[in-house]
């Protein structure tokens, strides 16, 4: 029996190009171990470990955590990750962050969810959160019930500060300095594939279709366009 390689493939994507989105329909239809750097820190923060406080304190000065810190933090969880196919989200985000990566392990591809900016500033600034589940709805494609009220608890929704107008235009400049020379370096490579458009549900089919080339459709459902 011949034992196929494992798959290490990368997403990326600037803040609200339906990276999340995308990463839970690759878990489901591939089964692929999903390991995001936000969830992570998120986790490290609230149970108050050493790197939690660390990098909360760096959060609450307006700083990026440094490398050596978010590097230490993926690599010591992606070791419990090494019999696996895995999918890494928000990480590597700098040159640096990459290189370290390379050392641990070879990544085979690197997704790269390539959404014009002017979409995104839509899709953000439309967006409301139920606080408490981290229920997200949009305005204009999954609107809420009652407008500004949470559909399961009747709770009220709200605006991240991450979400408002002025925030997420900085935020898209600062993905762009940053990830830029990041998706040169692994251009460079031969790993970027990358998937235009302005609808994650038309970029997807392209995107299943690219991955059904490196492993199979572990889920029980056989749509016509897999969701």
């Amino acid at each position: 029996m011949v034992v196929s390689p494992l798959l290490r493939a990368v997403i990326m994507g600037p803040p609200g190009s339906g990276k999340g989105t995308v990463s839970a329909r690759i878990i489901k239809h591939f089964g692929v171990k999903h390991l995001s750097s936000g969830d992570l820190l998120r986790d490290n923060m609230q149970k108050r470990t050493e790197v939690g406080i660390l990098a909360k304190s760096y959060i609450d000065q307006g700083r990026l955590i440094p490398d050596d810190i978010m590097t230490q933090l993926m690599l010591t969880e992606l070791k419990a990750l090494d019999q696996y196919n895995w999918l890494l989200d928000g990480f590597p985000r700098t040159v640096a962050q990459a290189e370290a990566l390379d050392k641990e392990c070879h990544v085979d591809t690197v997704i790269d969810l390539d959404v014009p900016f002017e979409t995104i500033k839509c899709r953000l600034t439309a967006r409301w959160i139920h606080p408490a589940s981290g229920r997200v709805y949009n305005l204009e494609f999954s609107p809420p019930k009652v407008q500004g009220i949470d559909d399961i608890t009747g709770e009220p929704l709200v605006q991240r500060d991450d979400d408002k107008p002025e925030t997420v235009s900085r935020r898209l400049q600062a993905y762009d300095a940053q990830t830029k020379p990041v998706l040169e370096y692994y251009r460079e490579k031969g790993l970027l594939k990358s998937f235009s458009g302005t609808e994650t549900n038309k970029i997807w089919p392209h995107i299943y279709a690219f991955l059904q080339t490196k492993l199979p459709d572990v889920s029980q459902k056989n749509d016509a366009i897999p969701r």
